[in-house]
């Protein structure tokens, strides 16, 4: 039998199912989303990778009950709902929104910063303000297109994340697409508030790097990279940093010695003899960076932050929300299932939420890991 939760709310109709057969769980979600409001134009969509080869058959079937031309969303190896996740199982996440019309426009198959040069980001005769997007993460080019799209754009901000999928990675543009970046160009008549929270904690300063050869950090602050991370991670013995190592990472401050900000990155390599750190990325003498731990405690604590930084500014309920979160969260951060996505709920209350876990999600100009990036609509 499929699963199914439905919501009182209509701001933006949304729903969620699953089941191992995808037109049931379509069913079900068309079910629940009863007569299509007559301001909705634009349709959120989050699949599960079961669903992957007949996401074309479900987006046609959308479009015709729905009425809806307009779609755009992604495959994911787990998906997100209010309050609820679905992972390693056959799901699907929808919700409808409704905009002014002319504020907004489907963009699609952008592959390089190049590409931009014939897509101004313009919606009609206005300004993109702010755009939701999703990527292809085997395109290394990415980060560089997220970046110069956030120049183009006239509020400067993208959010969205990386498909992640065992098989295809295909995205939703009105029709599907693969290999590049998609998704949905605001006009500023679109109100919005989004914010990041992060997965991870720092152990302690910002360290300047003093040697390094590529990704291999050799010296921090002039001393042996390993015998900081040592020392900020309170290890003693190689047993001790072997078991601990899975849960420390290292952390790119976003500017300078500011540590509220960062881009964190995977340990890929200790060497004990030599006192060596290797991480997931290039570093340059002069670069700045410092070691950080991902626990529940932290992840909890800022979650909880992030939520009440967005309550707070709120001027009336958001009528829906988007969520990109990672794959390392979920389960294993907040240690029991949709606890997540029950920690939303309860701070901003049952509004409609849909997203996906991501392979690295983008918020402002740049790619992150071990986020979550939520955005809501005023």
């Amino acid at each position: 039998m499929p699963v199914t939760t439905r919501s009182a709310s209509t701001a933006f109709p949304y729903a969620h199912a699953a089941s191992p057969h995808w037109r049931i769980a379509a069913a079900e979600c068309l079910e629940q989303l009863g007569p299509t409001p007559a301001g909705a134009n634009l349709g959120f969509l989050y699949v599960t990778d079961p669903y992957t080869s007949r996401m074309q058959d479900l987006l046609e079937l959308l479009r015709m009950r729905t009425g809806v031309e307009h779609w755009v969303g992604t495959v994911g190896l787990g998906i997100c709902a209010t309050g609820q996740e679905y992972l390693d199982e056959g799901a699907m996440a929808i919700m409808l929104g409704s905009f002014a019309p002319g504020s907004f426009r489907v963009i699609s198959q952008l592959r390089a910063p190049g590409d931009l040069a014939r897509d101004p980001l313009t919606v009609g005769g206005a300004a993109g303000n702010f755009a939701v997007v999703h990527a292809d993460p085997r395109n290394s080019r990415i980060p560089a297109l997220v970046a110069e799209m956030a120049r183009r754009l006239e509020g400067g901000f993208v959010v969205g994340g990386l498909s992640s999928s065992r098989s295809a990675h295909p995205q939703i543009a009105d029709g599907l697409s693969e290999g590049g970046l998609s998704g949905v160009v605001f006009t500023d008549d679109v109100i919005v508030s989004t914010r990041l929270t992060q997965g991870c904690s720092p152990l302690g300063d910002v360290h300047t790097v003093t040697q390094s050869r590529r990704n291999v950090l050799i010296e921090l602050d002039g001393r042996p990279a390993l015998d900081v991370l040592r020392e900020e991670a309170s290890i003693d013995s190689d047993g001790d940093l072997e078991r601990a190592g899975a849960n420390l990472f290292a952390a790119m401050p976003v500017s300078g010695d500011d540590a509220s900000d960062y881009t964190v990155r995977n340990l890929v390599g200790l060497d004990p003899e030599r006192g060596l750190v290797a991480i997931g990325d290039l570093v340059d003498a002069g670069d700045k960076l410092m070691f950080c731990r991902r626990d529940r405690r932290s992840a909890a604590e800022d979650m909880g932050r992030m939520l009440d930084s967005m309550k707070s500014g709120l001027f009336s309920r958001p009528r829906g929300a988007l969520y990109f979160s990672c794959l390392g969260r979920g389960e294993a951060l907040f240690g029991e299932t949709s606890r997540e996505l029950e920690m939303i709920r309860e701070g901003l209350g049952d509004i409609p939420l849909v997203g996906f876990f991501c392979n690295g999600e983008i918020s402002h100009n740049r790619m992150y890991g071990y986020t979550g990036v939520l955005t809501l609509f005023l």
